[in-house]
């Protein structure tokens, strides 16, 4: 794979996200956290804002970007939210949109994001129900957040009854990027985040997924180029999918791969640090093709591939990298069925013809289903 075709840079890189009157730009690059009030500066009608973050998060970069916001003369209040999946609930969504109307943010304002994907999801939820939308600005601090969650809109809670039940479509004015902050994350996190990484490459660029598979080991270490290329692509992936489909009725759907095994292994372990989400989306990604392989749409070999480049990288990628009980197949596909992707009753997968070219069809056999479940439980 030649650096032509996906160049190592160390200025910003913009990818626009071409919505009409709703369009934006995602900055990625290195020092925006330090640049975050010349950024955020012009999009202000006065200059205060409104952060929301999480402990982990607040103790490496609310300071940092406190301080980046001063220096363009903007004042900021934060509020500071737990760490974790269950953050996404009923609970800190009302205390947030609380906070927020305490603080008496307008619609003019802007409420900041500081945080991975729960904190961008939960506060741009509560950014589109507060006072029937406010804008705001997403800075992720995680490797899955900057390639995925903060890009294209989608916003929400966890339910009891699964993930991403309850939300809302609200489009950021703006995503800074900060590869730096990327330094900070702990591996497993860093890995769990390169599980929607390789997605781009699995549903619909093998170029990219063969430039993973050269690069992904440079790309753990901490390389910088390598890093912002990879989110680079990456977010131009999704911004172009999402131009195209912005609220999921068509393309949006194939940034689902794995995600229908993935919430599923979510909600059995109780969205738990047991599995976290981007882990769940890479097993889910290997299931996706598992799946396609015995359903004879895609070769044996592709399967196999992707197993092994997880492995090069060291992630989780079968049933059996969870630790504790999962339920049975039946359990499991229980799950399954509530995913928000079911249409009329039907589940709704990500299947694949080969690396790089997905499809979505609701056409998979219960058979077909429970043997790829059956033969993954028997390996635990």
């Amino acid at each position: 794979m030649t650096e032509q075709i996906f160049p190592m840079a160390d200025a910003i890189d913009d990818v626009a996200v071409d919505l009409g009157a709703r369009s934006y730009v995602v900055r990625v690059g290195r020092g925006l956290m330090a640049r975050a009030g010349a950024e955020i500066a012009p999009l202000l009608n006065r200059p205060r804002v409104a952060v929301v973050t999480e402990r982990t998060v607040a103790d490496l970069h609310l300071e940092a970007l406190r301080a980046g916001l001063a220096a363009a003369g903007i004042e900021m209040e934060a509020l500071i939210l737990p760490p974790g999946e269950s953050t996404k609930s009923w609970p800190h969504l009302e205390r947030t949109v609380e906070w927020l109307l305490e603080q008496k943010v307008e619609r003019g304002d802007i409420v900041i994001a500081l945080g991975g994907g729960v904190i961008g999801d939960l506060v741009g939820f509560a950014a589109a129900i507060l006072r029937r939308g406010v804008r705001f600005v997403q800075i992720p601090t995680s490797l899955l957040a900057q390639v995925d969650s903060s890009v294209g809109g989608k916003t929400g809670i966890n339910s009891a009854q699964g993930k991403n039940l309850i939300g809302a479509f609200h489009q950021p004015s703006l995503v800074l990027a900060d590869i730096d902050v990327l330094d900070t994350l702990p591996p497993r996190d860093f890995l769990a985040g390169y599980g929607e990484v390789v997605k781009y490459g699995l549903l619909g660029d093998a170029e990219y997924f063969e430039w993973l598979e050269v690069n992904g080991p440079a790309l753990a270490r901490g390389d910088k180029g390598t890093r912002q290329a990879a989110v680079r692509h990456a977010v131009q992936m999704k911004a172009d999918i999402v131009a195209r489909d912005e609220t999921e009725q068509g393309d949006r759907a194939l940034l689902n791969l794995g995600h229908t095994f993935g919430h599923a292994l979510e909600a059995a372990t109780g969205y738990s640090d047991r599995l976290l989400h981007g882990e769940g989306v890479a097993i889910g990604c290997l299931l996706a093709f598992d799946l396609s392989a015995r359903m004879g749409l895609v070769s044996q070999e592709a399967p196999a591939r992707v197993a092994a480049h997880l492995a090069d990288m060291g992630m989780k990628r079968s049933l059996a990298d969870i630790a504790g009980e999962l339920p049975d197949r039946d359990g499991l596909i229980a799950l399954m069925a509530q995913d928000k992707k079911v249409v009329m009753g039907q589940m709704r997968f990500i299947l694949a013809r080969d690396i790089g070219d997905s499809f979505v069809s609701s056409e998979v056999s219960s058979e077909a289903l429970a043997a790829v479940l059956d033969e993954a439980l028997r390996q635990r």
